[in-house]
């Protein structure tokens, strides 16, 4: 399952990140590591960007980039 599949206030363990080093690099700053658990809160009126709970902090990304972001 990746994290664009995921629903609303479901919440599950990052496994891995697939995509270039250089976005991959800014998402492990940003906490998405390996055994992080992750809530989608929010979606866009657009329905293209969700807002993620994780490690106490509300971050938005696009489908684009979270359907290379894997769920356990």
């Amino acid at each position: 399952m990746t994290l664009n599949e995921l629903k609303l206030n479901e919440t599950k363990c990052i496994a891995n990140i697939n995509c270039n080093p250089e976005i991959q690099k800014r998402f492990i700053v940003l906490g998405f590591i390996k055994g992080s658990k992750i809530t989608p809160v929010l979606t866009s009126p657009s329905g293209n960007i969700r807002a993620y709970f994780i490690k106490d902090t509300l971050i938005a990304i696009r489908d684009c980039d979270a359907i290379n972001i894997i769920l356990l």
